[in-house]
């Protein structure tokens, strides 16, 4: 299926099903997470575990597969040692889904390319260490060679994920649309103190409507809310909706993150992440799927109760 095709389909008022988690279901499968750099150099070593979990999201009625290039910028590459593997990195990423949808013989499944403005972060924790924040120019530099690859190894679209950064958002945005390639933008919430939907960022409390300030300045192709609890999503999908007016994509998180490793506790059933995504069907979205913590199981049910 080409871009063009799904696009139609989006215009048809059809539910289109993303994949869930890749970092954590590698991690989950038994693959080691890398201290510095999470699951980005996690792709070397562990390639046919890799193209095992883009076969079995597809199996599960995945209508795009995610590479594992998340955290695998030179912003998270250099740090751990591996900078002058980037490309070989991202490549043998992409390189996977690609094998992964040959092998199911499904060429109407696209292969998207992940894209996050994840810097260094503090061990042990979800915070990103602030005293190796690069300078803004090194984070442009670094988001644009990693978008351009993604486009040169044959993505079919670039996911914007876990936009919760005003000052790295643009930076990300900008990089992805210099590549021609439809982009999608997923943003990423928590709730404060006082109950307001904000920002993810652990650091202070951005009101989320300020994130999507973007949206009015930029032409992106859908737009939505990840990497977030399931029960905060609805809320902020009615904020969203006010701000824009393309297709809205939801894929949730569950479980929690220190860094480098994935805690698998308290994971939302299959059965409840469906009653959740009836909910958000209902006030419009159309892209459903999972994020970190969620597996092939989770997509197979989405799959089976609401296609």
């Amino acid at each position: 299926m080409s871009y063009t095709a799904l696009e139609r389909r989006l215009q048809n008022g059809d539910v289109i099903l993303l994949d869930g988690g890749t970092g954590t279901e590698l991690e989950k499968r038994g693959a080691t997470m890398d201290p510095e750099a999470w699951c980005g150099p996690t792709t070397l070593k562990n390639v046919e575990i890799l193209e095992g979990i883009h076969r079995d999201y597809i199996a599960a009625g995945a209508d795009i597969i995610t590479a594992n290039t998340y955290a695998s910028s030179r912003l998270m590459l250099e740090p751990a040692g591996y900078a002058d593997r980037f490309e070989e990195i991202n490549r043998t990423a992409v390189a996977a889904a690609h094998r992964a949808r040959d092998a199911c013989d499904r060429d109407d499944v696209l292969v998207a390319g992940s894209l996050s403005h994840m810097c260094p972060m503090t061990a042990d924790s979800a915070r990103p260490d602030l005293g190796r924040r690069p300078p803004a120019e090194v984070m442009r530099n670094a988001f644009r060679e990693l978008a351009f690859l993604l486009r040169d190894a044959g993505c079919d679209l670039i996911l914007l994920e876990m936009m919760y950064c005003p000052e790295r958002i643009p930076l990300a945005f900008e990089a992805a649309l210099a590549t021609g390639l439809p982009v999608w933008a997923g943003f990423s919430v928590r709730r404060d103190e006082h109950e307001n939907v904000v920002s993810f960022a652990p650091e202070e409390s951005i009101p989320f409507q300020d994130l999507l300030a973007i949206l009015d300045e930029v032409d992106v192709q859908a737009a939505g809310v990840m990497h977030s609890p399931a029960n905060i999503i609805n809320e902020a999908i009615g904020i969203l909706r006010q701000q824009y007016h393309g297709p809205l994509t939801a894929y949730p998180d569950s479980g929690y993150f220190r860094m480098p490793s994935w805690q698998f506790e308290n994971i939302i059933e299959p059965e409840e992440l469906v009653r959740f995504a009836r909910t958000w069907v209902d006030n419009g979205v159309q892209v459903l799927g999972g994020c970190c913590g969620l597996s092939p199981d989770h997509i197979s049910s989405l799959s089976q109760a609401i296609r």
